[in-house]
């Protein structure tokens, strides 16, 4: 960690750059920081590093700091605290970069796949710190079950020579090409990004080239419900056949088959191979897929460190249990009464690729059983809705009443040429529901929904309502604007 003992973080308040910082903080390294001073929630993280987030200034890059970490949102072409670390000859590196150096520090696992990399790494650093192996966790979201944070560190970490590292890698711009992993849990694969991976046959290859840094008979954990994910895990075997492959799912064969259960008293049931019976207290099957895989790690981290998994099944029990997901994970932001008396409950959900969306819906469906869903979403990029436009029409037939806002636009991109907007989304999603309407602005969306609400829910609905603001862009607002009038 010589490198890091004076580190400047530009663009300090991205998710992935806040937790990195904590997690250097927490191997004794001195950090500062600069970014914009709009608030983000990462504010509070950094609050109780004691760092503060200075404007962007030449002034930040003093003479003592060995290493400056970057955001790949800022370039040392625009901005001055890069080009003032530039100028003084100060290492500058990438995010991925950074982590990629901090994973050959310790025994790394990387968890990969299109969807659900935040809440599968939330789920084993859960699970990690309950049975207390050495180990830290970097998830790309805060995890309310790590203490309303993004990183997890084991009570035994510090005082063990062997630590083990558990960090989200992500597939953008093959970021996780940086990273050094012992073992890879790889969730899904299909087509995103569609801004650097046109094709499906690129971003397939982009997790191919991934697993193939496992080292020498490495461990890919992957899903075998998933036909991406199947399919990339044998194209990786085929140049790598010394490839250690442990599939889990419903489809897997092995020791991590996945057996689904009942859902009841706000819980899944669910089996995993000889390991027994497990629950947990969030919605949808994807996040039962989610935790198998958690689980899976976490057994062969075990077997790593000499330990039998079977000794640790309790404490592992437990966890799931208390596990209430990350932050725009199905993350329940707010409950009331309608006027009329119907109870609704607000929730908040990061999902923004048609699976995302099907999925968890379908999940949503399972276990609010008695809930009438109104769903309010906003598509991501251009690039991403123009290439998935019909897949997207079609991924809301588990809700009830639909509202559709304007498309939210990358940093990165422009509408340019592509011939996409949230109004033509409604316009095909109604060929395949009936209850769509398009709100471009946040108080329209506000509005419509409060209409719905200011409706009886119905005997098909005893319990009342499910308000879901749902995708990668910042229309959480509006289920904040709906509650605040409730």
């Amino acid at each position: 960690m010589s490198s890091y003992d004076r580190v400047h973080f530009v663009g300090i308040k991205g998710t992935g750059m806040a937790a990195l910082a904590e997690i250097l903080s927490d191997h004794g390294c001195h950090i500062t920081g600069s970014d914009v001073s709009e608030h983000f929630y990462t504010d509070e993280i950094l609050d109780r590093l004691g760092i503060q987030a200075l404007p962007f200034s030449e002034q930040n890059i003093t003479d003592d700091i060995q290493t400056v970490v970057y955001s790949s949102a800022y370039s040392p072409e625009t901005n001055p605290d890069l080009a003032q670390a530039k100028k003084k000859g100060i290492p500058l590196k990438l995010y991925s970069e950074a982590l990629g150096e901090l994973s050959q520090k310790m025994y790394s696992a990387g968890v990969c796949g299109v969807h659900g990399k935040t809440t599968t790494t939330g789920l084993a650093g859960t699970l990690l710190k309950s049975i207390n192996l050495p180990s830290q966790a970097l998830a790309g979201s805060i995890i309310a079950s790590f203490g309303n944070t993004c990183t997890m560190t084991s009570p035994s970490f510090s005082t063990s020579e062997k630590k083990y590292f558990v960090a989200e890698t992500c597939e953008y711009q093959r970021h996780f090409l940086a990273f050094h992993p012992k073992k890879i849990i790889l969730t899904s694969v299909e087509s995103d990004h569609q801004d650097y991976y046109p094709k499906y046959a690129d971003i397939r290859q982009a997790f191919v080239e991934y697993i193939c840094r496992l080292p020498q008979r490495g461990q890919l954990i992957f899903c075998a419900d998933d036909a991406g994910a199947v399919e990339t895990a044998g194209l990786a075997k085929q140049v790598r056949p010394d490839l250690h492959l442990l599939a889990y799912g419903e489809h897997s064969a092995g020791k991590y088959h996945l057996t689904f259960g009942e859902v009841s008293g706000g819980m899944q049931f669910f089996t995993v191979g000889q390991l027994g019976k497990f629950a947990l207290c969030v919605p949808g099957k994807h996040m039962v897929r989610n935790a198998t895989a958690a689980i899976a790690l976490c057994c062969e981290l075990l077997n790593t460190d000499g330990k039998n998994p079977l000794d640790y099944l309790s404490q592992m029990r437990e966890a799931l249990l208390s596990f209430t997901g990350g932050k725009r994970r199905s993350e329940i932001t707010g409950k009331a009464k309608t006027a009329l008396g119907d109870d609704v409950i607000f929730m908040d959900d990061y999902g923004h690729h048609p699976t995302a969306i099907r999925t968890t819906l379908a999940g949503y469906r399972s276990f609010y059983k008695g809930r009438k869903i109104i769903v309010d979403f906003m598509s991501h990029t251009y690039s991403r809705t123009a290439a998935l436009l019909g897949e997207f029409a079609e991924s809301f037939k588990d809700a009830d009443e639909v509202v559709i806002n304007k498309i939210y636009a990358s940093a990165r991109e422009k509408q340019g040429k592509i011939k996409v907007s949230g109004e033509m989304l409604a316009e095909h999603a109604a060929y395949h529901h009936q209850h769509v309407s398009y709100c471009a602005e946040f108080d329209d969306a506000a509005k419509k929904i409060e209409h719905l609400l200011s409706e009886p829910a119905g005997p098909d609905f005893p319990d009342g309502y499910l308000v879901v603001t749902m995708g990668a862009g910042d229309n959480w607002k509006v289920g904040q604007m709906v509650l605040s009038k409730l």
